[in-house]
């Protein structure tokens, strides 16, 4: 065991896990099922997409096969628009195929897709085994992976298919991001950016004096290892005040509700998740600019780090009507009202579900 990893505690009453953050953590991935209980002859589905497999699988795997598991490695397509039940249906496939029995293990290698269909999958495979995320970009390091939930899109909307399954562990290994492609690693940092509007101004504030926070390999070792362990205690503590989103949790959904608009209406790939969730974050700064919930100094303040960034921030030109219809379809929609997660200054939220139709109208007219 690497004696300089990082461990965050998720400290929910039912299902207590770690985030084990560190270099060379992968190579500790048979040695950390260990600790946590797992024993010889484990059955073990690894699931990847071959533009991450091509990197880490061999080394997972020698890691679990020293430790006397037994592991199997299915491939799929990668990409959003996979995220699908055909992509569930192969996953049950491969665990049918391997055995894999209710005492057995999942593990999901890669970004937020995966990790959300892997999720899903050992939730619904005889209902529900164990899973544990290995994220490989930096949207699900800080995001996707914490807090047990999966899921898959429907036709109608993003992520409207899922359950609650909480993770026995998350394994980080920053060095996993050196082969990510820059687009992906942008769109990863509008996930800390959200952090920092929701819970954190200090994060906010360290991102803001950096003069490159774009470009990964101009980046300090330190503060990216200090971002992420700020983003995945931010998110830890978040979901053991309130694990299943009936309160507090909700809070992580800033900028999600006009993003999975764009997603949606777009088409999932067009823009990548954490793009679109940039975009929305943009957009209901402008909402809560309107009504007076902020200054326009902090919008301008967030609207300038996510232009630092390299990420969007001009409306994708969608119809009012298509917007419109889209939320309605959103799954955080109750009573047939919309919630957005609104801003009060930087380092503070609050939900109102009593946006009006005209308040949208002029807001997206004001992106325009």
């Amino acid at each position: 065991m690497n004696k300089d990893n990082l461990h965050i505690k998720v400290s929910l009453t039912s299902n207590p896990y770690e985030i084990v953050i560190g270099e060379n953590s992968l190579e500790c991935l048979g040695n950390e099922l260990r600790k946590i209980g797992f024993k010889d002859g484990l059955k073990i589905l690894v699931v990847s997409n071959k533009e991450v497999s091509d990197h880490y699988s061999e080394c997972i795997i020698k890691s679990l096969i020293k430790n006397k598991f037994n592991p199997r490695l299915l491939i799929l397509k990668a990409g959003e628009e996979q995220k699908n039940q055909l992509s569930i249906d192969l996953i049950h496939d491969a665990a049918y195929e391997a055995r894999l029995e209710r005492g057995s293990l999942m593990i999901a290698l890669g970004g937020g897709v995966i990790g959300d269909m892997t999720g899903f999958a050992a939730a619904t495979w005889l209902r529900g085994i164990h899973v544990v995320q290995i994220p490989t970009t930096l949207l699900a390091m800080v995001d996707a992976s914490i807090g047990g939930k999966t899921g898959i899109n429907h036709s109608k909307g993003k992520n409207l298919i899922g359950a609650f399954h909480q993770p026995k562990l998350v394994l980080i290994d920053p060095k996993t991001l050196f082969t990510l492609p820059a687009r992906e690693f942008k769109a990863g940092m509008a996930e800390i950016i959200k952090y920092g509007i929701i819970s954190d101004l200090e994060l906010f504030e360290l991102l803001e004096k950096e003069d490159n926070i774009s470009d990964l390999s101009r980046i300090n070792e330190r503060l990216l290892i200090e971002i992420i362990k700020r983003s995945a205690k931010s998110k830890a503590e978040i979901v053991v005040k309130d694990e299943k989103e009936s309160g507090v949790r909700a809070f992580l959904n800033y900028g999600h509700t006009f993003g999975h608009v764009i997603e949606n209406l777009c088409g999932y790939g067009k823009w990548l998740h954490g793009e679109a969730v940039a975009m929305g974050m943009v957009a209901v700064g402008q909402l809560a600019l309107q009504r007076g919930l902020w200054e326009k100094i902090d919008a301008n303040r967030q609207k300038r780090l996510i232009e630092k960034v390299g990420l969007p921030t001009k409306w994708p030109g969608l119809e009012l009507e298509s917007v419109l219809s889209s939320l309605q379809g959103d799954k955080k929609v109750k009573n047939g009202k919309v919630s957005f997660v609104m801003p009060l200054k930087i380092g503070e939220v609050s939900l109102f579900n009593d946006i009006s139709n005209q308040e949208i109208h002029e807001c997206l007219q004001n992106l325009s």
